[in-house]
């Protein structure tokens, strides 16, 4: 896999593309996309990253694996691409920002908007094979995007991560919570929505009031 990735994370992460998981991981993938239809397309892989540098990094997003069907992943966590019906997630996600801001639900959800401002849309696995959920699971990316997180723990300061589900909370476990601002809820997926575990959570602006209160740039949702 030649991994085109923005220069401020080639050099945070130069040294993970060199273990021998990552190696293997690579020929996976390579191998996968030879063989079977995958999202992201190969240029979106790692399009969380390249909108949203490792300098620029302001807020966290965790998801789990891309969208499995048609033309929806795009390389951001709950991101389609535009003019693509909004998956349930995402519904939920763009009422409760209703609800929150009094933003009003947008036409597109596409959120590389987001991306752009310092949200680092970042899915645990970064691959799928088409119409197969999970089906690129313990390959290697969750290793992968540990040490993205770690790094981010480590490195920086401020940092917002949203936690959404038992996963993502897992995912985060070791975020140094003394200098970085974690909030945590259900996730935003009907299961866990209706059931009284993501709406109300007021994520959105609770992330914008921590950001003003360290006098940084709020976020456009």
């Amino acid at each position: 896999m030649d991994v085109k990735i923005s220069e401020s994370w080639n050099t945070i992460l130069n040294d993970e593309f060199q273990k021998p998981y990552f190696e293997s991981l690579t020929s996976f993938v390579k191998n996968e996309y030879t063989s079977h239809q995958c999202f992201p397309k190969g240029s979106e892989i790692f399009a969380a990253f390249n909108h949203c540098s490792f300098n620029d990094v302001k807020v966290v997003i965790i998801g789990q694996d891309p969208y499995h069907n048609e033309n929806q992943a795009n390389g951001l966590c709950f991101s389609v691409h535009d003019k693509i019906t909004h998956p349930p997630s995402l519904i939920n996600i763009f009422k409760e920002i209703e609800v929150d801001i009094g933003k009003a639900y947008p036409s597109s959800g596409n959120l590389e908007h987001w991306a752009d401002q310092g949200v680092l849309l970042l899915n645990a696995i970064l691959t799928v094979r088409a119409h197969q959920a999970g089906s690129h699971q313990n390959k290697g990316w969750e290793k992968f995007t540990d040490a993205v997180i770690q790094q981010i723990s480590e490195q920086k300061g401020n940092v917002v991560f949203l936690l959404w589900g038992g996963y993502a909370k897992k995912k985060g476990a070791k975020i140094d919570k003394s200098k970085h601002c974690v909030l945590s809820s259900g996730h935003p997926s009907p299961l866990s929505a209706n059931r009284g575990y993501w709406f109300g959570n007021k994520h959105f602006s609770k992330t914008n009031d921590y950001l003003k209160s360290i006098g940084k740039a709020e976020i456009n949702w």
